[in-house]
């Protein structure tokens, strides 16, 4: 969008929230209908509000199109630091020394790493921890079990662990802009929930320390899962804004506590975070829930959430992965989309290879992948582009709402099906 356009877009809602606060005195007064000044007051202050939000947004806006850029930009490691729990937070700032596009809190960054042993770059993608700074930004790490064998498969996954032994403080990385669905509105003042199981903390932590920077008095709420102390990761961090902010309130949850992790103290209840402790503590289901997590735990959270009668427009979460949750819906339609496309042909011209799509596979990426077929891929759950593919014939679906934008001509492998025989240019 043009920033003309931004602007004038804000400049109609100002103009719009201001002639309906008119016209609602316009109607009082027509009706004999008193207010007092306590009355008037308050709904001044509300209009204010609102207006400063939405110039907010507008300048928000406005930054995040001026900063921005395509393609890879060269970051500098400028620090790192271990939180403890295998998680290592990495400080980026641009090697060119530009400001920073202003992104979303729960927004990602895609990384091109060079790894040893991989005949390409590998493309990962790392949520974003911490509120926006115009000149650095931060992802929070996990190292991963170490790899079972040299397959390319494993040599994605060794991904964070080559950044834990490799990413020193200098080093130049290929970082691509922010972006993803998965966000926060910093300029809504409705109540949330915001859940991290693990280092699934990384985005909700981000929409956490942008709220309170912004000084926000909205309610929030604030659950973090882990397994016991030693994963506890922000433990001074999160306490420091508990303390400073009491619309903040956090809940700690230890699903098996070590000796020495103390009830009370140190988390504030034994066993996972679930939907069984929202009816408990929350006075109602009437907020946004926003999540990210082991996938057990988010679709534990996602059904959970819908069995409590929570509207699915009011669920959020990030997946990255092939193990990604489906809404509502999408299950059923990826079933009937493969039960009908069983025996169509699927070629890949570069690969000069031809094989039967039998409705077995979960995706194009999939069906390549295990038939030796090389394709690029990065989130596999249609976030960050990288398995973007040209389609020379035939027609496919996305069977999810995919982040990635996919032009016209083009689909997202890791999401994708056919419809009918396809032609890929891979």
């Amino acid at each position: 969008m043009e920033p003309n356009m931004m602007i004038n877009l804000a400049a109609g809602a100002i103009f719009g929230a201001i002639a309906a606060y008119v016209l609602v005195l316009a109607l009082r007064e027509a009706h004999g209908v008193s207010v007092t000044a306590r009355t008037a007051e308050l709904e001044q202050s509300l209009l204010n509000r609102r207006i400063d939000d939405l110039l907010e947004r507008g300048r928000l806006e406005r930054e995040r199109e001026q900063f921005s850029w395509s393609g890879w930009r060269k970051f500098e490691v400028m620090e790192r630091v271990e939180e403890g729990g295998d998680i290592c937070s990495f400080y980026l700032s641009p090697h060119d020394k530009r400001p920073l596009p202003p992104y979303l809190p729960g927004q990602f960054l895609t990384f091109n790493l060079k790894l040893p042993g991989s005949s390409s770059p590998v493309v990962r993608c790392y949520s974003l921890s911490d509120a926006p700074h115009q000149e650095k930004y931060r992802i929070s790490v996990k190292r991963q079990a170490p790899p079972r064998d040299e397959s390319r498969a494993d040599i994605r996954k060794s991904s964070s662990n080559w950044l834990h032994d490799n990413a020193r403080v200098g080093d130049i990385l290929d970082v691509k802009a922010p972006a993803g669905h998965f966000y926060l509105d910093p300029a809504q003042r409705k109540p949330v929930v915001l859940i991290g199981g693990g280092v699934g903390i990384t985005p909700v932590l981000s929409m956490l320390n942008t709220l309170l920077e912004r000084n926000s008095e909205q309610e929030i709420w604030f659950f973090y899962g882990v397994r016991c102390g030693r994963e506890h990761i922000m433990k001074d961090h999160l306490k420091r804004l508990a303390l400073q902010h009491p619309n903040a309130r956090l809940r700690v949850c230890y699903s098996d506590p070590e000796d020495g992790d103390i009830e009370g103290e140190h988390f504030q209840h034994g066993g996972r975070v679930g939907v069984d402790l929202f009816r408990d503590l929350l006075p109602s289901n009437n907020y946004d829930f926003l999540f990210c997590g082991p996938p057990p735990m988010m679709k534990s959270l996602y059904e959970g959430l819908l069995d409590w009668g929570v509207p699915d427009e009011r669920i959020h979460f990030e997946a990255f992965g092939p193990a990604s949750i489906k809404r509502i819906g999408q299950t059923k339609q990826v079933d009937e989309v493969n039960e009908a496309t069983e025996g169509f042909t699927i070629t890949f011209a570069r690969s000069d290879k031809a094989l039967t799509w039998d409705g077995k596979a979960d995706s194009l990426l999939d069906l390549a992948e295990a038939n030796g077929i090389p394709m690029e891929a990065g989130c596999r759950a249609g976030n960050c582009g990288t398995c973007i593919t040209a389609i020379k014939a035939g027609p496919s679906r996305h069977t999810i709402i995919p982040s990635a934008a996919a032009e016209p001509g083009t689909c997202l492998a890791c999401c994708s099906v056919p419809t009918s025989d396809l032609t890929l240019e891979a």
